[in-house]
């Protein structure tokens, strides 16, 4: 080795080991900061468990101060976006729901339009209600074409005014709005401007607080500073841990956590406690942990219950927790972005654990008890004060100190895995106070235990297809498929959740739904279209109709002057499916015809075959690229080819166009939140750049789910349909 690289290596060495003694015995791990070790919960092999003695606390405390002041130092860190007045109110969201635009509270699909207090009255009785909310219109059925993110926002119902106004009625019940952004979103159609400009100007145009970064770690400072640009700042809010000098302008955060026994310290909250922590654990079915550590730190969670038209909601304890934790941090929400933050405060009890909030006179405790039982008796040891005031907030009562021997104690009780707060005040309780402590013995007067913790799916059902008038013979254009005892096996393709119950569709042969679809059915004879329903045959059904949409947004939207009786498809697509037509604008054509819409399984028995040939693909279990249509990778779409352009793609009964060209509308299933439609057979449009666009279903054994919420949305370049119709 030479000279050289031996000098280099014991330079590194040395650079090391000063390194490693400026660093904190308790860095931080990701998000979270670790508590001393005497609270590790451990085996009797590993020395037991202990409460910690007081100087092992004063250590830890002063270490994890000291990392503070030094990373402040270090990332040059500046606060006074946290000071500024239109932004206050991020330091008292609490509770923030990721909601879909497509739940069916929040928009009526049979009445055409948006219901924000039907959404908000729900939460407020079930759990006390919501600080922010974000709308999500985008994720999973972005890049089922090329609609960007802010297409699929001017997209909703009303266009931009609609929205407008939705946004304007959550401010009115005092809940602000944030929306997504998704900087994945490189292969659907390109903004016109900068990201930082298109952001800034739509959420202004719209009247929106914020913008949630998904998948990021930290939004860049451009977006708040384009934001400031347009006089209508915003917050931003990045999915994961954004460097300590985003903090500045990054003013609040979802929290990721894990969640051992003893509560950890949020970094970021311990940085700045101004920031903002929202706590994300969608999958789990019990919010407890999530819960506690928001309490421990003073911060709030992510009460997100539709997570991609999967219910996940609330069980009535976690319901009534929410509530009871949401109206202590709301009511003290000064104390708990106070500088002074003691986190790990002493308690007496094991298991159980506190933060201590000082706020000039006055001192808030919340506090969590992880332990599975009980905990009653002596909690904490105070000063010995004759003029402090000293209450049992969650309760709802004042609590006297006990002196014994020479010490002031203060008793009471927190139930399994529960909650507690406690007020000390130099002073009588004020009217506020003392509605709160009313108000909260109220809540609390049942035990949290009281309440059901049994998770449940939400039922689903699928929407009847009538019956038409049984044809004599087989109608022009049509194919007869015989009657037959069918194996129908598919499953959903979504990219998230895995085979629990409420993934996917719940057919009427099925109790719960799920992912995975394998029933014998017996199909009566019927006739389908041999292709897809097409722009010249779309034009003959409005021509003898002059059927127009009340949602009429995207309708028809690459035809010339859709909306006028002279209106028409583009020169030379007489025979290519129509597209850019919704659920119900495809009923509605079926219905002027004497048609319907196909099953799912009918649809999926007239591309396979009979059970002797349940093949991949229509013409067999290898994939053939002359069969389909070339895929578009591009930012645009150029149009599906026409329906007779690929024979070597027909079924074993003649039925063409099954796979790779456009999608078409099947069934619909609906619960009490999300209304779904079944498409199958994939389109020719595949954009590019990741892996959480809406995903193809080239299988026969595979279908996609896309949810609706109107027909403006709902319409899509890539989705066409075709029809059946019965056989006598």
């Amino acid at each position: 080795m030479k000279a050289t690289q031996i000098q280099f290596l014991i330079v590194t060495f040395f650079a090391c080991v000063i390194s490693q003694a400026q660093d904190s015995h308790f860095a931080p791990n990701d998000q979270q900061i670790p508590v001393p070790e005497c609270l590790s919960s451990k085996d009797l092999w590993e020395s037991g468990v202990k409460l910690c003695i007081q100087t092992e606390h004063e250590s830890w405390l002063a270490d994890i101060r000291h990392w503070r002041d030094e990373r402040r130092i270090r990332t040059g860190y500046d606060g006074s976006r946290y000071e500024r007045p239109e932004f206050q109110w991020t330091q008292s969201s609490f509770i923030q729901p990721q909601m879909m635009a497509h739940d069916r509270y929040v928009y009526d699909p049979l009445g055409g339009k948006y219901t924000v207090d039907r959404y908000l009255d729900d939460l407020e009785k079930r759990y006390g209600g919501i600080d922010s909310v974000l709308i999500w219109p985008t994720y999973p059925n972005m890049g089922i074409d090329i609609r960007n993110q802010h297409d699929l926002i001017r997209s909703m119902p009303g266009g931009v005014a609609g929205v407008k106004q939705m946004i304007a009625d959550f401010h009115r019940r005092g809940v602000r709005v944030l929306f997504p952004m998704m900087m994945w979103d490189q292969g659907t159609r390109l903004p016109d401007h900068s990201w930082p400009e298109e952001i800034a100007s739509l959420m202004a145009e719209i009247g929106a607080d914020g913008i949630n970064g998904d998948t990021q770690d930290g939004v860049p400072l451009a977006f708040s500073l384009e934001a400031d640009k347009t006089g209508h700042p915003l917050v931003f809010e990045p999915e994961g841990s954004a460097s300590d000098e985003a903090l500045a302008w990054n003013l609040m955060t979802w929290g990721q956590y894990q969640f051992p026994f003893a509560p950890l310290v949020d970094k970021f909250k311990w940085l700045e406690t101004r920031h903002m922590v929202n706590i994300s654990d969608r999958w789990n079915r019990d919010k407890t942990n999530d819960l506690q550590f928001a309490f421990f730190n003073g911060v709030g969670w992510e009460s997100w219950e539709n997570i991609w038209g999967q219910w996940n909601g609330i069980t009535s304890r976690d319901a009534e927790a929410t509530r009871r934790v949401a109206t202590i941090e709301r009511a003290f929400a000064p104390f708990l972005v106070s500088r002074d933050w003691e986190p790990i405060a002493p308690t007496l009890r094991y298991g159980v654990f506190a933060s201590r909030w000082p706020l000039h006179d006055q001192t808030l405790w919340t506090i969590a008890n992880r332990n599975e039982y009980d905990v009653d008796g002596d909690q904490f040891e105070v000063p010995a004060n004759l003029g402090t005031h000293y209450f049992d907030v969650y309760h709802g009562v004042e609590l006297k100190p006990a002196i014994q021997a020479g010490r002031w104690l203060l008793s009471f009780p927190i139930e399994a895995k529960g909650y507690g707060a406690v007020l000390a005040t130099n002073s009588a309780p004020d009217a506020p106070l003392q509605s709160l402590l009313s108000k909260m013995k109220q809540m609390t007067s049942a035990p949290l235990a009281s309440y059901s913790h049994e998770w449940k799916f939400l039922a689903q059902r699928i929407v009847l297809i009538k019956p038409t008038e049984p044809a004599m013979g087989t109608p022009e254009g049509m194919v007869k498929i015989p009657a037959a005892d069918f194996s129908f096996e598919v499953s959903g393709i979504e990219l998230e959740g895995t085979n629990e119950m409420g993934v996917d569709v719940q057919y009427p042969w099925e109790n719960s739904p799920r992912r995975f679809h394998h029933h014998e059915i017996q199909i009566e004879s019927f006739y389908i279209d041999k292709y897809p329903v097409t722009n010249a045959e779309f034009k003959k059904f409005m021509d003898a109709t002059h059927y127009h949409p009340k949602d009429d947004l995207n309708f028809l939207r690459d035809w010339k002057d859709a909306a006028s009786l002279a209106g028409s498809y583009p020169a030379g697509w007489e025979n290519r499916p129509v597209t850019w037509v919704s659920l119900e604008d495809a009923r509605a054509y079926a219905n002027w015809a004497g048609k319907r819409l196909p099953h799912e399984w009918e649809w999926q028995y007239a591309a396979q075959g009979g059970n002797d040939r349940l093949y991949r693909y229509p013409w067999g279990n290898d994939w053939d690229p002359g069969a389909v249509p070339v895929p578009d990778k591009s930012r645009s779409m150029r149009g599906p080819d026409p329906v007779d352009a690929h024979p070597k793609g027909a079924s074993p009964f003649g039925v063409m166009d099954m796979v790779g060209n456009v999608w078409q509308w099947t069934e619909e299933f609906v619960d009490e939140h999300t209304r779904a439609g079944i498409l199958r057979g994939g389109s020719y449009y595949q954009p590019q750049g990741s892996m959480w666009y809406f995903p193809q279903a080239y299988r026969l054994y595979e279908h996609g789910k896309l949810l609706l919420m109107s027909p403006s949305m709902d319409r899509s370049g890539a989705v066409g349909f075709r029809c059946v119709r019965d056989a006598k």
